[in-house]
């Protein structure tokens, strides 16, 4: 079948199911400035010198920046992705069956999980970025926000037992639970699905999750998402432009459904007038420079023209772009002698969270689409590990086809990767076994099966469109600078004065078998407090 005729059959198969698609797939390369010119607008040079330099506006990044601005500390956060603004009509983001260059993080081609494998897609500063290392792709966000917008909206607190266990004693379960957890859930209003929602349409197939879980001996159990619910609710009127209720949310919610960190803390710190975001500056090295830092900065635009390269210095040095982007600065860092007494830590204890897609077929339910929002998880300790299934929809599908996908999560302290300097790519490459998941592939199996058998589903295995159990990626990188042993227990890096890891990058790889988002957020609280308290 020739290119052309495929992608237009899968473009009328999709419109045939009353998807929002535009023939994105079809038409490349597109006109991205007529679509959002609002990330084409030209971004002033950040100030040469600010008291305080924040690398990512994610949930470390973003949290960071607005309690510095409160506490009268003019703050600049660089994001090497762009920012992009919501509308309840437009198309501003792309969709996950053929998604075009606004999705991904200037690929040549869609990659596996997201859409349809292998698609051509136009070389473009999209909104995630999936960074492939031998035996593992890591997904994580590339845009204004973060990891908020392209993540599934989920955010849980984890169990005591395993916090303790991961942490040491390095912090405090009491104090998180009691402070920080809480003041996080305020300020992004974390709720549980309503049950009206539940009851629609696009969720009937969490209905059929719960329903098989239940039959499988599990109680499901309801999580907390970062959603706008009147949002969602604005969709299944009509007045909204279909998002989260038609499988929408890897490339980001166009209405603004989910509740991303550029409604609340990032929208904060700006509006306090001592925080400056600028978007499309990527940060390649950093040095100190007697007392202060120095960043070496490069200017793109969304099509990855170079706009400008300098040179910025700061007193106070906050890294929180990613687990990868945070551990890659530190480790060419100490590698080329620009922060020579890095400890050897630095790199170490990198980890997936256990992260794993798990799928059943023969899941039917009544929806006509699949909605985005996770409703529910199951808990297991009865395997050789501790696993987390949640209510997950179908990337791939946006209309229900019998798929019965979960996100799992491993709890597993033992499997931990690092990061090494590649002198010939100038780049950190990550070391990360073939069999670095295969106890969390074989705990997610048992578990799956176990549901399948008595659910009178099966385990999906359609190679290599389809796993019954996928762990050759993650969405949750954690680790590289971990907490309490490349820094102090608040991420301050250990022989240099203010400097300070504030991300996914401080956790030892692990968030206990839950999303890391609120952990990483609930320590940057933590952490940013007690830094601004000390004076440093």
């Amino acid at each position: 079948m020739k290119r052309r005729d495929l992608l237009k059959q899968l473009g009328l198969g999709s419109a045939a199911a009353g998807l929002p698609l535009t023939s994105q797939a079809l038409l490349l390369p597109r006109d991205y400035r007529s679509l959002v010119p609002e990330i084409y607008a030209s971004a002033p040079t950040p100030p040469a010198h600010t008291r305080a330099i924040v690398i990512g506006s994610g949930f470390g990044g973003a949290i960071s920046a607005l309690r510095l601005a409160q506490a009268g500390i003019t703050a600049t956060v660089l994001e090497r992705g762009f920012a992009w603004p919501n509308h309840p009509t437009r198309e501003i983001f792309t969709q996950d069956t053929l998604p075009d260059g606004r999705g991904f993080w200037f690929r040549d081609q869609s990659k596996y999980v997201f859409g349809v494998p292998g698609l051509p897609i136009d070389r473009f500063g999209g909104v995630l970025d999936v960074s492939e290392y031998e035996n593992m792709d890591v997904w994580r966000g590339a845009c204004v926000g973060g990891g908020s917008v392209v993540f599934t909206g989920v955010m849980i607190q984890p169990q005591q037992r395993y916090f303790d266990a991961l942490f040491g004693g390095t912090v405090s379960y009491a104090e998180m639970n009691a402070t920080y957890f809480p003041r996080v859930r305020q300020m992004l209003q974390l709720s549980a699905m309503p049950s009206d929602i539940y009851n629609s349409a696009p969720f009937s197939h969490s209905r059929r999750w719960n329903s098989d879980m239940r039959k499988a001996g599990y109680t499901p159990t309801w999580v907390d998402g970062i959603w706008n619910w009147n949002v969602v609710r604005q969709e299944l009127a009509g007045s909204s432009r279909p998002s989260c209720t038609v499988g929408l949310s890897n490339f980001g919610n166009s209405n603004g459904a989910k509740f991303d960190l550029n409604q609340n803390y990032l929208k904060q710190a700006k509006a306090t007038g001592r925080v400056g975001v600028y978007a499309g500056h990527e940060v390649r090295r950093i040095y100190r420079d007697g007392t202060r830092y120095l960043l070496e900065v490069a200017k793109r635009s969304p099509d990855g023209t170079l706009l400008a390269s300098y040179n910025l210095t700061c007193d106070m040095l906050f890294l929180a772009a990613g687990s990868i982007g945070t551990s890659e600065l530190l480790v060419r860092a100490k590698a080329l002698g620009d922060l020579p007494l890095l400890n050897e830590h630095v790199g170490r204890g990198w980890g997936t969270n256990g992260d794993s897609a798990v799928a059943r077929v023969g899941a039917f339910d009544l929806g006509v689409t699949t909605g985005s929002a996770c409703a529910s998880m199951i808990h297991d300790t009865s395997g050789g590990l501790p696993v987390t299934l949640e209510n997950w929809y179908a990337p791939a599908v946006p209309v229900s086809v019998g798929l019965g996908p979960s996100l799992g999560m491993s709890f597993d302290t033992s499997n931990r990767g690092s990061f090494v300097y590649d002198a010939a790519t100038d780049r950190a490459r990550l070391l990360w076994p073939a069999a670095g998941n295969n106890d969390t592939v074989a705990a997610m199996r048992a578990v799956n099966n176990r549901i399948a058998l008595r659910s009178f589903t099966l385990p999906a295995n359609v190679p290599p469109l389809l796993k019954d159990v996928d762990a050759s990626f993650t969405g949750h990188p954690l680790g590289g600078a971990v907490l309490g042993k490349a820094t102090d227990a608040y991420g301050r890096v250990l022989n240099y004065p203010n400097l300070y890891v504030m991300d996914g990058a401080a956790i030892p790889g692990n968030t206990g078998a839950v999303n890391p988002s609120l952990t990483i957020s609930a320590l940057a609280e933590r952490n940013i407090e007690r830094i601004i308290a000390a004076g440093g």
